[in-house]
C-alpha cells in the first residue's frame, strides 16, 4: 500500500527520519514529513531534506512547549490546515493511508496530532492511523540527582533533541528525563486520537527496556524496532519490480479490515528467522550452470521456519501487550524467499493463530522476497482488551 508517514514532535520526527534513511526507496513509502515546533530537533534530522521538515507555531518559541499539552492543542487547531498544505509536494491524494507518528507524552506532537488527523480525514478518503510512544512510569518521578527537567517527547525519553544517548568514549547516558505530565498527556492524547483515527498502534517503551538499561541507552534500539515494525506491516503488500507476485496479495483494504475504523488499539508482532538459500536444482549441486529446474527447499525445514516465526510474532514481544493473546480481528503476513513459503505450513499457521487469538476470521497475505535470506511473519491484532499499561495511564486523569 502507498503510505504517507508524518512524524510529529521530537519522537515522530526521528522515526520519520529513520524510515526515510532505511526505507526511502521502498515502494510502500509514498511520502515522509516531519513537523515540529522545535527548530533544533528538526535541524538534527539527517535523512529528511529541508523540504520534508516543517516548523510550525512561531508562538511556541524555538525550543518546544515545555510539556504544555493545552498549548500544543491550541497550536494544532490553529495550524492543521497549514500542515495539511505542507504535504502537497508529495501528492498526498495518492496515498492509500496516512500514519501519524508521535510521542504520546509530549506536547508539540501530541497536541497537533488530533487536529491534523481530523484535517486529513476531511481532505482525503484514505484512513488515518496513529503510531504513538507511551511514556514510562519513571518519567513522571522526581529525579534523584535534582537535575533539570526536560520537555523532550522523544521515544524512550531521549536525553536531548537529536543527541546521542551516550557520549564519546562510552560515557554514561544522561539520567531518565523528568516529565511530570507525560502520563496525563498520553491519556488525553490517546483518547483524542481514538476519536479521530481509524486505529491507534501504541508502542510501550517500558516493555522494551532491558534490565539495567536506561531510556537514553535504549533510544536507538527502540527507534529501530519501531521503524522495522511499521515497515513490516505497511510494506508487506508492496513488492519491488521483478519480485514474484504474492499468491495472496495484501492490500490497503485488508489492513483496514483487520485494524478496524473506530479508533481501536492494535498491536504489531514481528519475527524473522535466517534461512539458507534454496538448492538451485543444478545436477552438480553447485548452481553453476543455470539449471531451469525450480529451486528446492527441504519441506520439514520450511514448515519449521514458518511455524517458528508465526509463534514468535504472536507470543513474543508486541508493540503493546495483548492480554491473553486474544483479539477480535487478526492479520497474518508471511514473507521470505518464494521457495520457503510452504502453502500447507502457512495454512496450518493460520489455523493455529485462529485458536490462539479467538478471532472469528484470520486475514492473511504473503510477501515473497526474491534472493531473501530470512523467513518472516507479521501478526496484527485489533479489538483487544485494554492493555494494563494503557489502563494505568488512563487512571491518571480519572
Amino acid at each position: 500500500m502507498r503510505l504517507h508517514v508524518i512524524g510529529l514532535g521530537g519522537a515522530g520526527g526521528r522515526i520519520a527520519d529513520r524510515l526515510a534513511a532505511d526505507r526511502g526507496g521502498d515502494p510502500f513509502l509514498a511520502g515522509v514529513h516531519a513537523f515540529d515546533t522545535d527548530i533544533d530537533a528538526l535541524g538534527a534530522l539527517d535523512a529528511l531534506g529541508e523540504e520534508r521538515r516543517y516548523r510550525f507555531g512561531d508562538a511556541a518559541g524555538g525550543d518546544g512547549l515545555g510539556g504544555d499539552l493545552h498549548a500544543g492543542r491550541r497550536l494544532g487547531d490553529a495550524h492543521a490546515s497549514e500542515l495539511g498544505r505542507a504535504l502537497d509536494d508529495q501528492r498526498p491524494s495518492l496515498a492509500e493511508a496516512f500514519l501519524l507518528v508521535v510521542g504520546l507524552g509530549g506536547a508539540a506532537g501530541a497536541g497537533a496530532a488530533p487536529a491534523l488527523a481530523e484535517e486529513l480525514s476531511r481532505l482525503y478518503d484514505a484512513p488515518v492511523y496513529a503510531f504513538g510512544f507511551l511514556p514510562t512510569p519513571g518519567e513522571t518521578e522526581e529525579p534523584d540527582d535534582g537535575g533539570p527537567a526536560s520537555a523532550s517527547d522523544g521515544p524512550a525519553g531521549a536525553p536531548t533533541d537529536g543527541a546521542d544517548a551516550a557520549g564519546p568514549g562510552g560515557d554514561p547516558a544522561p539520567p531518565t528525563l523528568h516529565r511530570p505530565l507525560a502520563e496525563r498527556n498520553a491519556a488525553r492524547t490517546l483518547d483524542a486520537l481514538s476519536d479521530r483515527c481509524a486505529a491507534v498502534f501504541p508502542f510501550d517503551n517500558a516493555a522494551w527496556i532491558r534490565s539495567r538499561e536506561t531510556l537514553g541507552d535504549a533510544r536507538g534500539r527502540l527507534n529501530e524496532v519501531a521503524a522495522e515494525r511499521i515497515a513490516a506491516l505497511f510494506g508487506a503488500g508492496e513488492t519491488p519490480d521483478g519480485t514474484e507476485t504474492p499468491q495472496q496479495v495484501l492490500d490497503a483494504s485488508d489492513i483496514a479490515r483487520a485494524v478496524g475504523s473506530n479508533g481501536e488499539i492494535a498491536a504489531i508482532g514481528h519475527a524473522t528467522q535466517a534461512v539458507d538459500p534454496p538448492d538451485s536444482g543444478s545436477r552438480f549441486g553447485l548452481g553453476l550452470f543455470g539449471s531451469d529446474e525450480p529451486a528446492e527447499v527441504d519441506t520439514s525445514a520450511a514448515v519449521s521456519a514458518i511455524e517458528t516465526v508465526i509463534r514468535k510474532a504472536t507470543r513474543g514481544k508486541n508493540t503493546i501487550e495483548v492480554a491473553g493473546g486474544r483479539a477480535d480481528r487478526t492479520l497474518l503476513v508471511v514473507g521470505g524467499p518464494p521457495a520457503w513459503l510452504n502453502r500447507e505450513a502457512i495454512a496450518d499457521g493460520r489455523r493455529w493463530l485462529a485458536d490462539e487469538t479467538g478471532s472469528d476470521a484470520i486475514l492473511s497475505g504473503d510477501a515473497p522476497v526474491a534472493d531473501g535470506d530470512a523467513v518472516s511473519a507479521v501478526v496484527i491484532r485489533s479489538g483487544l482488551d485494554e492493555p494494563e499499561r494503557i489502563r494505568a495511564i488512563r487512571e491518571t486523569i480519572e
